[in-house]
């Protein structure tokens, strides 16, 4: 059977540019990347392995192909479907769990990220979209509505009014409107989408491991917690690390004028 995500792995270059980094790509190009229950399932546990993986710090996942980062789900599938076996089977708890890496996860979005596609694109910490991507939450012209966190992370993203519309209506946002909403990170040349994600996932990689950890942390509960309680958070994760060598490294070279050596402890 042939694999439905492929993982390389990190390995040191003789540059150096891209320790640290996985690149993580979805891989059934001849439906447009559709997400059915068994892909899921393989990027969830692909996703799970680099997280525990000390040689890797940064994540980049994308689409295979230059079609589509994901259409959306496999509509074959969720059309047999009933309340009882969705509920039973329950697989859409494996996006709570991709929400839960640890590490920095990327996303690299060439054309369609489309229903699932957009709501996975949206677990990601960052996006880097493609000038031909497109987003959106088009299950309403299915007779149904966003299921894997479409409703809720996009109007944390755009803001109610622009969320409402796209999802009552099913409208593709382009990347260029997606950025000037804030959707994604930034819009790159097509063609350049996969490297660009790459250089940002290698410039993150080459920060101290445990504090990139900690940031990413205390970021995603700004979207989760009230002002006091995220403040709270963000002050004692900041007391923790200075019991890590890599705050004593990074405050000695800074005094000392050189480049640190982290050490991810």
């Amino acid at each position: 059977m042939t694999p439905l995500v492929r993982v390389t792995l990190p390995a040191p270059s003789a540059s150096g540019d891209l320790d640290g980094v996985a690149l993580v790509v979805i891989d059934r190009p001849d439906v447009l990347n559709a997400l059915d229950f068994a892909l899921i399932e393989a990027l969830t546990d692909a996703l799970e392995v680099l997280d525990r993986e000390p040689a890797c710090r940064v994540i980049v996942l994308t689409g295979a192909g230059d079609r589509a980062f994901a259409a959306g789900a496999d509509i074959k599938e969720l059309a047999v479907q009933s309340p009882t076996s969705l509920t039973v089977d329950d697989d859409f708890h494996r996006w709570e769990r991709i929400k839960r890496i640890r590490k920095p996860l990327i996303a690299a979005v060439r054309g369609f990220a489309l229903g699932g596609g957009c709501e996975l694109a949206m677990t990601c910490d960052m996006i880097v979209a493609g000038e031909d991507a497109q987003f959106g939450q088009p299950e309403i012209k299915l007779g149904v509505m966003p299921g894997a966190g479409g409703t809720q992370r996009l109007t944390r993203a755009i803001g109610k009014a622009r969320a409402m519309e796209l999802v009552l209506t099913g409208r593709m946002l382009g990347a260029r409107e997606a950025e000037a909403h804030g959707l994604v990170t930034s819009v790159v040349p097509s063609e350049a989408t996969v490297p660009a994600a790459l250089e940002l996932a290698a410039r993150i990689a080459a920060m101290p491991p445990v504090a990139v950890l900690a940031a990413k942390a205390a970021v995603n509960r700004a979207e989760e917690l009230p002002l006091e309680a995220g403040l709270e958070f963000e002050r004692r994760s900041f007391y923790l690390l200075f019991d890590t060598e890599d705050q004593k490294e990074g405050m000695a070279a800074f005094r000392e004028k050189r480049s640190p050596t982290w050490r991810g402890r």
